[in-house]
């Protein structure tokens, strides 16, 4: 699974300290794509703000996602000039990948997924300008000239640049990358008396279960962080968020495909000699075998079962009857399935016994599979022959057999 890179911008409203807990839903979908049938994954569903509603062209090109949910994150004192890292304009988040469960809301399967943050951002806002802080008159230069390091397109190590800066007489936005859990802080070389964080930017790697081992259906889970001193989320001990709340709400889904396509007259099956009845007409010589393959079209995402529905049957296997003498014999039904398609033990599908539905066999895909060939296989043996060619018996025997494919495993 190859993590994808989403921009999220995760802030309380403005609102006083009582203000509820954030809490942000993430969506993300799995649908079969036949024009990609190796592309696994699932698709980021949630409507973007923030950087990509303002940059689509470049969140397309890199398939990154952004939200983002305005705050004040504010100085509750004032900055002092090479202060440490706790009271300088610090950095910290959850930078480690971090596990959540999601579950099924109807079977109530399980399954993980992995949540690590890779980038952050923001807008700072001085309480005075730039240059009336650091005795410069230019304002590029009195951002470089008010922190340790230069301005903040230069991103405080171990965060890396990602070269996005723009700045006011006031402000400066920015955008860091985030490798691990490390702190990333900028040190004032000046007094600074406010700051105000206008929004943060999160971007957010997330990695997702393999949805083709997964039932259809929705999926959920929630990861909660806290934010501020000591927190997830930790500014350092000058720049406090209004809340120390945020709650990531997961809703996976998935839709799977399982169809099949039989072709015309495919629904009645004649079993006949190989070459035909030549050899029994003309020279009384019994087959060895009766059979026939019937070939069908399967597209499927999803784990599945086959088994058989009976006419006649001893609870296990299908049988044919001689409606005259009310005798039976077994029927052989079997399934070849098409590559990209395998049993539960990864090996390919050659001929596989069906059963009636206790004795249901499981498949799986490594794939997707959009109509590819496969072939049920229907045969009268030797044994059963033995009894179809009794002298004296009429030799018409019939039945009904239904065969499912199964996506409820």
């Amino acid at each position: 699974m190859n993590p994808k890179i989403f921009w999220l911008g995760l802030l309380a409203a403005f609102a006083s300290p009582s203000a509820g807990a954030v809490t942000q839903e993430i969506r993300a979908l799995f649908t079969p794509d036949s024009a990609n049938p190796h592309r696994n994954e699932f698709v980021n569903k949630t409507p973007s703000t923030g950087y990509c509603e303002y940059y689509p062209e470049i969140c397309r090109n890199s398939n990154t996602f952004s939200l983002r949910l305005l705050t004040k994150v504010e100085s509750i004192r004032a900055m002092q000039a090479n202060a440490d890292a706790r009271g300088s304009a610090m950095f910290k988040v959850p930078g480690g990948w971090r596990r959540l469960t999601i579950m099924n809301v109807e079977t109530g399967e399980a399954e993980i997924v992995e949540v690590r943050v890779a980038g952050i951002g923001s807008n700072y806002v001085l309480s005075d300008t730039a240059s009336n802080l650091t005795g410069v008159s230019d304002a590029g230069e009195a951002h470089n000239r008010l922190w340790q390091g230069a301005a903040w397109v230069n991103a405080a190590p171990p965060c890396v640049s990602t070269g996005l800066g723009f700045y006011g007489a006031k402000s400066f936005a920015f955008f860091w990358k985030v490798p691990d859990e490390r702190a990333c802080t900028k040190v004032a070389s000046f007094d600074i008396p406010a700051m105000t964080y206008g929004y943060l930017d999160f971007a957010y790697e997330l990695r997702t279960p393999n949805p083709l081992k997964m039932s259809s259906g929705f999926y959920t889970g929630s990861l909660n962080y806290r934010l501020g001193p000591g927190g997830d989320f930790d500014f350092g001990d000058v720049m406090i968020p209004d809340d120390p709340d945020l709650t990531l709400d997961f809703v996976l889904e998935v839709q799977h495909t399982l169809k099949v396509d039989i072709p015309p007259g495919g629904e009645k099956v004649q079993l006949v000699p190989a070459g035909g009845w030549q050899s029994w007409l003309h020279a009384g010589r019994k087959p060895v075998r009766l059979f026939r393959d019937q070939t069908f079209n399967i597209s499927a995402s999803s784990r599945f079962k086959m088994y058989l529905i009976c006419q006649y049957s001893d609870g296990r296997r299908c049988y044919l009857r001689n409606p005259r003498w009310l005798i039976d014999v077994p029927l052989d039904v079997r399934v070849s399935l098409p590559g990209g398609l395998t049993d539960v033990s990864g090996r390919p599908v050659h001929r596989q016994e069906l059963m009636t539905e206790s004795g249901a066999v499981a498949f799986q895909p490594g794939q997707y599979v959009d109509r590819k060939p496969g072939t049920l296989h229907f045969e009268l043996g030797p044994k059963a022959l033995e009894t179809v060619f009794l002298p004296g018996i009429g030799n018409h025997y019939s039945g009904n057999v239904t065969v499912i494919w199964d996506s409820e495993v």
